[in-house]
This record gives C-alpha cells, sequence and structure tokens, in this order.
C-alpha cells in the first residue's frame, strides 16, 4: 500500500512514518494510493486540496479533530493493513469566478475585503432572486460534511442533506436556507471589494463592484477512509 504523509507544520512525521512501516505502507512522494493526513480536520482539509480525491486516512494529531477515528493511529494503520476499512464518498463544492476556480470540502464562502465596512450584494438561487439587496459581511455556502463548522458558528444548526446557505452578520433579518444539493447560488457585489476562498485554502479571489461568483456542488468527491 503506497502513501504519502502529510502533516500540520508542527508535528513531527517520524512517529507516523515508523507506524506506517510497520503496517504494510510504503511511503512515496508521490502516484500514493492513501494519504496519511496527520493533524485535525484543518489539516485533512489542506491535504484534500494537495492530493483531491484520493482516499485520505485521518490520523490524530490535534485534541480537536471531529472527522478523527475512535481508535488510536496505530489501530487505524493496523485494520487498514487487514482490509478491515471502507472508503466514504463526500461531495464538495466549487465557485467560479470569471473563469476560474476554487473547491471546498466544507465551504465556499464571500466576505467583506474591508473588515471595518460591509458588502452589499444581490443574491439568486437557480436564477431566482432572494430577497433585495443585502448588507453584511457575506454568505457561507456550506456542504453536510462543513455544516458544523462556520455554517454552524452563524446559524447555530447544523444538517445531514442538502447545501446550507448563512448570512454572516447582514443587517436585516435573513433566514439561512437548506438548498437542494444540485442548487445553483449566484451572488452580486453591488458594494464591495469582497474576497471569496474555500475552506482554510490560501488563495482568494477579490469580487470589486459589479462582479459576481457562482456556486454549486462540484463534480468532483472527498475520500475518507473509514476503519472497521
Amino acid at each position: 500500500m503506497k502513501a504519502v504523509i502529510f502533516s500540520a507544520p508542527e508535528l513531527k512525521r517520524d512517529t507516523i512514518h515508523e507506524l506506517a512501516i510497520c503496517n504494510g505502507f510504503s511511503i512515496v512522494e508521490e502516484n500514493p494510493e492513501f494519504v496519511l493526513s496527520y493533524g485535525g480536520d484543518g489539516t485533512f482539509m489542506r491535504a484534500e486540496g494537495i492530493w483531491p480525491g484520493i482516499p485520505k486516512v485521518i490520523l490524530r494529531g490535534s485534541a480537536v479533530c471531529k472527522l478523527c477515528s475512535s481508535f488510536d493511529n496505530e489501530d487505524v494503520l493496523r485494520r487498514i493493513s487487514k482490509g478491515k476499512y471502507s472508503i466514504e464518498e463526500f461531495w464538495k463544492l466549487e465557485v467560479k469566478v470569471e473563469g476560474r476556480k476554487l473547491e471546498g470540502v466544507n465551504d465556499i464562502v464571500v466576505h467583506n475585503g474591508n473588515p471595518r465596512h460591509a458588502i452589499r450584494y444581490k443574491l439568486s438561487v437557480d436564477g431566482r432572486p432572494v430577497g433585495d439587496q443585502v448588507i453584511g459581511d457575506g454568505i457561507v455556502v456550506a456542504t453536510p460534511l462543513g455544516s458544523t463548522g462556520y455554517y454552524r458558528s452563524i446559524t447555530d444548526s447544523f444538517f445531514e442533506t442538502g447545501m446550507g446557505l448563512a448570512f454572516n452578520n447582514s443587517t436585516e433579518q435573513s433566514d439561512h436556507m437548506v438548498l437542494k444539493e444540485n442548487s445553483t447560488i449566484s451572488v452580486t457585489i453591488t458594494r464591495g471589494p469582497a474576497v471569496v476562498y474555500a475552506d482554510n485554502k490560501e488563495g482568494v479571489f477579490e469580487l470589486k463592484e459589479g462582479e459576481g461568483a457562482e456556486i454549486r456542488k462540484s463534480s468532483s468527491v472527498a475520500r475518507i477512509v473509514r476503519v472497521e
């Protein structure tokens, strides 16, 4: 079993490397069959950005890791070596801005570029306008996997199916929505600037007045290894 190790910067890989070798993994630098993601949920999202679609074995290296197994890291690797695992698929979101694209496992965020000033924007779902112009810090569009993160901090809720749309700190009462997962959300900035980003990735797109973004379900998936 060929695997690459991806770890949070503050963690040493030596222990995981040794455990992996002892349990039949061959550590490689390219073309892996598995990615050993050593850290927490954020480490998994960064790993997915580098090796999209390749099954991720999430190994605990952080006190906060909702996606980690209840088994310890050695037991996780041992069970995989014995074939006691399955691979679960999670759909992603994509956002397009002027022909450029970003993908997110958890969420796509449109946020005010200057934290001192709210943005103004117009929103539509599947071509149908949602209210009038909205003033606030922006929106968070989440997958079910990501609904327990930023989306939940805004709405105090989560969901298991569909696509979540949360209004971040809007000046008027705006009801958060859980839409069908094949919905298309379009946002146009009427006063900016705004930035668009996916998960905790470094790259952002800037939106100026009159520019827009389109958010929908991606055709690609993330894969997480679940041990049995």
